[in-house]
């Protein structure tokens, strides 16, 4: 397991034949700083390897739950605007619309990580994708996004295409035009937006007026395949898309793929953290997630939902527990008592 960082040795040389036994008397502990290529090997701890905070959080959101997500980071701005206008101005945030818990009512929304609401979502998503185009660095694109040289219908694209920013509501229109016609789910709509910032990313373009629809297009199919179990057709979208080809689907898909090399993987937590980024966004923006009343038989249905969860965990503890004996595994076990004859 030795890396570049911890051997000394020449290329041409192996390791083994530089290899002395020496007491642990005669090895003062040293440091980084203290070893020079006299001293031969030295292993350094796995903490002394792991990234500091600075460079974990420059990292990918989309791979990285430590990592703050880009539309968050780039609606921020417009968000301190509208509260300093606000306060400038000495407008009152309006009516409130927002629904509080008392003692006889308690109000819930039926959005969770697991099974989020839908319509909220996929606003949300539409919303996230609206800033990435306002506050965006530059232009920067490539040919298979592009409208003008792949449009998806017979429409003539206008002339000022690349530089009229699409409004919320259009791109919200777009996506839920997709999603309704596909029937994809919440989910599906989070895991999208997952794999647009890692396509920024990755292939270090923008999401701007000119690309936008081919590449939320490009990423809702990709989702629709990883997520999905009954993933929806490239035919499919084209019966959506009525002028688009399916090669063309096939082609931006294949190169969707090869600009992510590859990566379709989402950790839970990262998953998670885009869920609550969204929920976040929503708030800073007035854009309520849909609140109900407490009833008995929501309550009932929470509870069964509850106990469910509760039997899974169970289950799995009680399968862990048959393939290892850890000290973790062992808390709540106990011992039979012994019969002395």
């Amino acid at each position: 397991m030795g890396g570049s960082v911890s051997c000394c040795f020449s290329p041409g040389e192996s390791p083994k034949l530089h290899r002395r036994h020496v007491d642990l008397d005669e090895c003062p502990i040293t440091t980084t700083e203290d070893v020079s290529e006299d001293t031969g090997t030295y292993l350094q701890h796995i903490s002394d390897r792991e990234l500091p905070d600075e460079l974990a959080q420059e990292a990918n959101p989309s791979d990285h739950p430590r990592a703050s997500t880009l539309f968050l980071n780039k609606s921020q701005t417009d968000v301190r605007e509208k509260r300093k206008s606000n306060y400038m101005n000495h407008m009152s945030p309006g009516l409130l619309t927002k629904k509080y818990s008392s003692c006889s009512t308690i109000f819930i929304d039926d959005s969770t990580v697991s099974q989020p609401n839908l319509k909220s979502t996929i606003r949300c998503v539409a919303l996230a994708i609206y800033y990435h185009i306002k506050n965006r660095d530059s232009n920067r694109s490539l040919d298979i996004f592009d409208e003008k040289k792949h449009p998806l219908s017979r429409e003539k694209v206008p002339d000022d295409y690349s530089v009229v920013d699409p409004e919320h509501k259009l791109i919200y229109r777009f996506i839920r035009t997709l999603f309704s016609s596909a029937q994809l789910t919440a989910e599906c709509a989070i895991v999208t937006l997952v794999y647009l910032e890692r396509l920024l990313t990755y292939a270090e373009i923008d999401i701007c007026p000119s690309n936008w629809k081919r590449i939320v297009l490009g990423a809702i199919l990709l989702a629709s395949k990883v997520w999905d179990d009954q993933a929806v057709w490239n035919v499919d979208y084209c019966q959506i898309l009525k002028d688009i080809t399916v090669e063309d689907m096939n082609e931006m898909e294949r190169h969707f793929l090869e600009l992510l090399q590859f990566n379709i993987n989402v950790p839970a937590s990262v998953y998670a953290k885009y869920y609550f980024d969204l929920r976040s966004l929503a708030d800073d923006n007035n854009l309520s997630f849909p609140l109900e009343p407490l009833s008995n038989k929501r309550a009932q249905k929470l509870e069964a939902i509850s106990r469910l969860c509760e039997d899974k965990y169970k289950d799995l503890s009680k399968s862990s527990m048959r393939r290892s004996m850890s000290a973790d595994n062992m808390i709540g076990i106990k011992n039979s008592q012994a019969v002395l004859s």
